[in-house]
This record gives C-alpha cells, structure tokens and sequence, in this order.
C-alpha cells in the first residue's frame, strides 16, 4: 500500500472553549483523490485550516511525507506542496483573470512554467481563457469557482485542498466543476475535496470520510459509501 502523503493523527482543534475536531484520524495517498462529507458545522472547513496552518491543533499530528508540520506558517504549507482553495472563491473582485491566476504563482520564479499554467487554466475551463483580462468581480459564481480552483493550481501543488467548490452552483456547473476535478484526478493530483453535495463527491472520489460534529463517523471506499444505508439516509436523499 502507498505510504501517505497527507496523515492527521488524533487531531483537535479548539476554539476558545469549543471543540471543533475530536481527535480525527485521516490519510491521503498520493494521487488519492478522498471526499471528506459532512453537514454545515461539522468541521470539515477546520479540517482544512488545520492541514493549511490557518487554524492551530490543540492536540494531535499532521504529517506531511512523514514529518509533523504541526505550528509551521501556512506560507511554509505553500512551499512544501500544499495548495488551499477556500470556501467562498475569494478572488480579487477588482482584480481581471488574469492577474488573479498570477497571484496565485507569487511563490514561484519560472516563468516559462507559469506561461504553460496559465495556458493549463484557460483549458481546463475555456470560459476564463475568453474572458482573461475581464474583472474577476464581473464573472458568475460559477465562473468565479473555476478562477479559485485554477489560482490554487498555478501553485503547482503536490496536495490540492478543495473546500465546497460546487456550494451555490447550478447543477449544470457543479457538473462542470465536478468533471474538471475528474480529469485533474487522472492527471496524477491528489485531491481533498470537502464537499455538502455527497453524490457529486462520491461520484469522482476513491475514498471518503464522513465528519459529525467533529468526529470522523464513517470511512471507506467510495463505492461503499454510496452504499451505506446510513448514509444514503442523512446525505444521499435515498
């Protein structure tokens, strides 16, 4: 079995007095793309906050390769590989596409490369190549979606962290963004993907992991879990 590439053991996350994770365990592979599922509140975007620095452990270990990172500044997750598109998209509304792709490759220095990213972007969704020197702040949610995903990838991360991509989306795009992953996937990324919508993450995962209230409830394969009454119950409207 692959060694992991992204490990949390025992991990808690505090804030003031609440307890967001209790102790989860939790591994990624490389070229694993795993679903963490859940409802609003049950800590999978704290999850993500962990694993990018944003928020610090109480308890517990993040292992990147083996090594604990546990304290390192999220600058420092950026530049071992880690790579965090956030709830909400974020772009720089009065910023266009295109410079809105350039910050996310701040950290690197060849050019050549960053050329051939911004290339990969307009391909992998042609809409932002047609409109790259339009305001960031004019595109659809869709739209704005495919920028947040694409200012991620210019980072050339080992590790992409998605958080609710299709949140707020219209069907028909949550498949468009869905299918993007897809093929990210089968390129070799290893891929976290939070995500509210079970059946759309479940479709394209390997693995996954349900989170209640802080606590991993369910894990396993991705056939399995589409399989699991209970989760077919509370997650898969079945």
């Amino acid at each position: 079995m692959t060694a992991a590439l992204l490990e949390l053991e025992g991990l808690t996350v505090r804030y003031g007095g609440i307890t967001a994770l209790h102790g989860i365990d939790l591994r990624v592979r490389q070229g694993e793309l795993v679903t963490l599922l859940g409802a609003n509140g049950a800590g999978k975007s704290t999850t993500l906050k962990a694993i990018s620095q944003l928020v610090g452990a109480a308890s517990g270990a993040i292992r990147w390769h083996g090594g604990c990172i546990n304290g390192i500044s999220t600058e420092r997750t950026v530049k071992l590989g880690i790579g965090h598109c956030p709830e909400g998209r974020r772009v720089l509304a009065r910023q266009s596409i295109a410079d809105n792709l350039e910050l996310g490759a701040w950290l690197r220095r060849d050019k050549a490369g960053i050329r051939a990213d911004f290339e990969r972007s307009y391909s992998l969704f042609p809409r932002l190549g047609e409109r790259r020197n339009q305001l960031a702040g004019s595109l659809s949610g869709g739209e704005q979606q495919m920028l947040a995903i694409c200012r991620a990838l210019m980072g050339r991360p080992s590790l992409l962290l998605l958080d609710e991509p299709s949140l707020g989306l219209a069907p028909k795009l949550v498949a468009e963004v869905m299918q993007a992953l897809r093929a990210l996937h089968a390129d070799g990324l290893t891929i976290l993907l939070v995500e509210q919508n079970a059946n759309a993450a479940l479709a394209i995962a390997d693995r996954g992991y349900v989170l209640e209230s802080g606590r991993i409830s369910l894990e396993g394969s991705a056939t399995d879990l589409k399989n699991n009454a209970a989760l077919q119950a509370s997650y898969l409207g079945k």
